[in-house]
């Protein structure tokens, strides 16, 4: 047997508990001062807070978020190592970073990220009934006449992966990876911070 065109996620801890707790701070000043943000969130129906269509440039608006640039860069080109990428004249660009706010029943429906190659997600606050994030076997819809998997079928022959995130954690992948953020069962905050790199020519 061979495994063929693996499907990598990267999760990793990112800093330590009192960076964990300085990101969160910035996330909570950030939600109260984004009016712009929270204006677009209540005319769309967003279940929480995002500030995905109201700012770009965390960065170099909170230096929480520069140093969180500064972790995800190393982790991206880790990533991107490990895909055996031929970088020679290219460069991993971070061209999106945005804050999420979930309470209870907060979700994201299935999608994926054009127009970048590697996205993820650093987890700031998951309480207990928080809502995992869930990978989709890109090859389902070639499937077709397929049976049904075994109960005990192992992770990586699976359809459908469900994964838990711990606090202070990251997870990246390839962008094209379709993913969903299940519904929150807990009235506590799950807050995230998502991001995507781009390829860009030196």
């Amino acid at each position: 047997m061979r495994h063929l065109f693996a499907t990598l996620i990267d999760e990793m801890p990112l800093g330590d508990a009192a960076f964990r707790e300085s990101v969160e701070r910035a996330v909570w000043v950030l939600s109260e001062d984004d009016t712009a943000g929270n204006d677009w969130c209540g005319r769309e129906g967003y279940p929480g807070y995002t500030s995905y269509a109201s700012l770009d440039d965390l960065p170099q608006r909170f230096p929480e978020f520069g140093a969180l640039k500064k972790h995800l860069d190393k982790a991206a080109a880790r990533f991107a190592a490990a895909l055996h990428w031929d970088m020679g004249g290219l460069a991993l660009e971070l061209d999106a970073l945005w804050v999420s706010v979930f309470g209870e029943g907060g979700h994201h429906s299935g999608h994926i990220h054009p127009g970048s190659v590697i996205s993820g997600t650093y987890y700031v606050c998951v309480p207990e009934g928080a809502g995992r994030i869930r990978f989709e076997d890109p090859r389902l819809a070639m499937m077709m006449a397929a049976p049904q998997l075994m109960d005990a079928a192992p992770e990586a022959a699976r359809r459908f992966v469900y994964v838990t995130p711990a606090e202070g954690t990251c997870l990246i992948w390839e962008s094209w990876l379709r993913h969903e953020v299940m519904p929150s069962a807990s009235e506590e905050a799950r807050i995230s911070v998502s991001f995507n790199y781009a390829v860009r020519r030196k």
